[in-house]
């Protein structure tokens, strides 16, 4: 009897350029944006690296498409507006999740300046600064001010678990050696550091970052009617 080679099994059903998308994003996830290529999508996905790229430009058209899609999602889990104020903390909200899910979403939307994702937020803020009364002239700087502390800090704050993770790191015991070693700065040279020790120990990421929301939008408020 002859010797058979085995050979990967292929995919039965039609390749779509969602189904792609939503392979890149379990492969982002999992192995972060070094372990998205078109090998291991096309081994994940039981199919030819020709096939994908039939759907799919290149990594770059790949890695935006697959952020788009997580962007998308965070939009539809906002829930609905009911004041600008609650409008813009929902869309903070959903966003600092999407980020803290999917670390690398960061990196995708600071790579994609003014492409479809980060055009969504910036349309769903624009459209609550709007309803807030900022008058026109100023409603691009009061959007992108908004746009600009939710991309940092949410895409700041997922980097700083990363690290954690690789690094091995305990919440609680990370930041109660980092509040004891600002505790022992120089008092003259680091005063507000020594003061605000503590708080580092018991902050929360999530309470601090919508404080700093809030912050912004009782700025946005004082310009209505030009005051």
């Amino acid at each position: 009897m002859p010797d058979t080679v085995a050979t990967p099994s292929r995919r039965a059903d039609s390749l779509t350029r969602d189904t792609i998308i939503d392979a890149a994003i379990v492969l982002l996830d999992t192995a972060g944006e070094g372990g998205l290529t078109f090998r291991a999508l096309a081994a994940r996905l039981a199919t030819g690296a020709g096939a994908i790229y039939w759907h799919v430009a290149d990594k770059d058209d790949l890695f935006t498409a697959a952020s788009d899609a997580i962007v998308v999602r965070a939009m539809q889990d906002a829930p609905p507006d009911d004041t600008p104020q609650a409008g813009i903390r929902a869309v903070a909200l959903a966003m600092f999740e999407a980020m803290d899910a999917h670390p690398w979403l960061g990196s995708a939307l600071s790579r994609a300046p003014g492409q479809l994702p980060t055009v969504r937020i910036l349309e769903r803020l624009g459209r609550q600064v709007d309803a807030l009364g900022v008058p026109q002239d100023r409603q691009w700087m009061a959007a992108c001010a908004l746009l600009n502390y939710l991309l940092g800090v949410s895409g700041q704050n997922a980097a700083n678990a990363v690290i954690a993770r690789e690094r091995g790191l305990e919440r609680a015991h990370f930041l109660d050696t980092l509040a004891g070693a600002w505790s022992r700065l120089d008092a003259q040279a680091f005063p507000f550091a020594r003061k605000v020790a503590g708080q580092l120990r018991a902050h929360d990421d999530r309470a601090d970052f919508l404080a700093g929301i809030d912050l912004i939008v009782h700025g946005l408020q004082a310009l209505q009617g030009g005051r």
